[in-house]
């Protein structure tokens, strides 16, 4: 699961836990571990959910790091996908990882 760069701080701070996801199927599971960029840990799907376009709202543009919808969309299409995933997670330090 990649974020872009500007995401990475507020998801290591725990200040980004959902993404809205426009795909053609999940290609997350839950409990898969993501590396997260350079970072040393790693995003983890707590929970995956399939939505309604009409679903999304700017809270959930906001919860997911992006300032409105069209901020959001922009980034959230993959490829030719049409289905609308909302995706749950937290961030796992590399200590955490170990731990696990």
């Amino acid at each position: 699961m990649q974020f872009t760069k500007k995401l990475h701080a507020g998801i290591v701070a725990g200040e980004i836990t959902t993404s809205i996801r426009i795909w053609i199927r999940p290609r997350v599971k839950i409990h898969g571990r993501y590396k997260l960029g350079t970072t040393p840990g790693f995003v983890v799907v707590d929970k995956i959910s399939e939505i309604a376009f009409e679903d999304i709202t700017p809270k959930m543009a906001r919860d997911s790091g992006f300032a409105g919808m069209t901020d959001l969309l922009k980034t959230a299409k993959h490829g030719r996908g049409e289905r609308v995933f909302y995706v749950h997670f937290h961030y796992e330090d590399a200590r955490q990882a170990r731990e696990n």
